[in-house]
């Protein structure tokens, strides 16, 4: 795959909201599965869906501890791609 294929198959992973909610909810801290079920208050099949999406575009990575799965961002690229989209969310919705 290149590098535009993949840079689309991001924006897709980001460009929903549960996914979107999930990377937000580990940009400053890792967290198991179970934390990230009790935040977003749904299910733990429906996050575990989502997670592997964002983990098969490199957005997500996983460490498994014991039973736990803990999540994190792949890298910092990732929070700023993501801060970098909210700062200019914002931009735009105070003109």
């Amino acid at each position: 795959m290149n590098n535009l294929d993949q840079s689309i198959n991001i924006f897709k992973a980001l460009g929903d909201k549960t996914r979107l909610s999930i990377v937000y909810s580990i940009m400053n801290e890792e967290k198991s599965v179970n934390a990230i079920v009790n935040e977003l208050k749904m299910t733990q099949s429906a996050i575990s869906h989502q997670l592997q999406v964002l983990k098969l575009n490199g957005i997500i990575k996983a460490e498994r501890r014991g039973k736990e799965v803990y999540y994190s961002l792949d890298d910092d690229h990732v929070k700023f791609i993501v801060q970098t989209v909210e700062n200019h969310a914002s931009h735009i919705s105070n003109e």
